[in-house]
């Protein structure tokens, strides 16, 4: 038993590092504002057009980047849930024979 829970734990550890390396973007009126993260969640960097920053206001761009960081949030998410499901799949998909499927 504490086998399998050793085994979950280094299974869950290897899918954080994967999850670490992917890269996700959301990006807010083609390209005016680009949000780039990780699978894990974790924001690496932002960016705002020159042109676009210089003739917006506090409002438009705080709209625009909510806009992008929910979309790369929701990529982040998405990849995530594959990932662990994938990753429950692997670990429990011997079971279905236990209760007849």
């Amino acid at each position: 038993m504490f086998d399998k829970l050793f085994e979950a734990q280094q299974k869950a550890g290897e899918a954080k590092k994967r999850l670490d390396a992917i890269t996700v973007t959301g990006t807010a009126e083609g390209g005016k504002i680009t949000v780039t993260a990780n699978a894990n969640k974790v924001i690496q960097s932002i960016s705002i057009d020159d042109e676009f920053f210089k003739e917006a206001d506090r409002e438009e761009i705080e709209e625009l980047m909510l806009v992008a960081l929910n979309k790369a949030l929701e990529q982040a998410d998405n990849i995530s849930q594959s990932e662990m499901a994938a990753m429950t799949k692997d670990m429990f998909g011997g079971l279905g024979g236990m209760f007849g499927k």
